[in-house]
């Protein structure tokens, strides 16, 4: 049996410090191609990523599902026996532990499993402080209702996950800032994927926050978290 094509879509924003960390601690043995998805940065996290051995995409306009979008567009640019039977999704800020792919690749590889989130709150092993008071009632708030409208239980929206290729396509992601990772959650609980959770570490992040380090990012979050939720009843 061919060995599983895996890629890596790390979205970036001014991630110098981190970004070469994080791809130090990639297990090269699982992943084929990480795709560092440079969005807007003003500092060097481009040609640290580059260094590190990453293929680097540039998206100008700032958000966080643009980022995601342009890395899935240099995918689907590539020939069809190229392309990724699984892509796993990462932040590049040092906060998830890299060397847990393999934690949320298994379940799809071996129990055919189509989506795994790697939830911090699950595991018990958050780093303290690592996650934000807000952060915290923001996810239980956000997954209580995913769990009441739409009958699909998560504990956590958390940017670690990992997905079927075939499987993100269909979802037909748009969300271009604050609402991916809960648009690609509720997309797939109205399609009826095979969804679980794996428990993972988390440690305080590189750097501060674009969003829960500043009010104004948490209320936008927030905001477009819950707009989304109702938005696809």
């Amino acid at each position: 049996m061919q060995a599983p094509i895996i890629h890596v879509i790390i979205p970036v924003f001014n991630e110098e410090k981190s970004i070469g960390l994080v791809l130090a601690e990639i297990p090269k043995a699982w992943v084929q191609e990480v795709i560092v998805c440079n969005n807007g940065s003003t500092d060097n996290t481009a040609q640290v990523a580059l260094a590190a051995g990453a293929t680097v995409v540039y998206e100008p306009n700032k958000g966080y599902g643009n980022a995601c979008l342009k890395g899935m567009e240099y995918i689907r640019h590539k020939p069809f026996e190229e392309q990724p039977d699984i892509l796993v999704f990462l932040d590049g800020d040092y906060s998830d532990y890299p060397e847990e792919l393999p934690l949320l690749v298994a379940p799809i590889l071996n129990e055919e499993i189509d989506m795994v989130i790697g939830s911090r709150l699950s595991s018990g092993k958050a780093e303290k402080g690592s996650l934000t008071p807000q952060q915290v009632f923001g996810n239980w708030l956000a997954t209580f209702l995913i769990r009441y409208l739409y009958n699909y239980h998560f504990t956590d929206l958390g940017p670690f996950r990992a997905i079927r290729w075939k499987s993100l396509l269909a979802l037909n992601m748009v969300d271009r800032n604050y609402g991916w990772t809960v648009e690609m959650q509720i997309k797939a609980a109205k399609q009826k994927l095979r969804c679980m959770e794996v428990g993972v570490r988390y440690r305080k992040r590189v750097g501060v926050s674009k969003v829960s380090g500043t009010i104004k990012g948490t209320l936008l979050a927030g905001y477009k978290i819950l707009y989304t939720i109702f938005k696809y009843l």
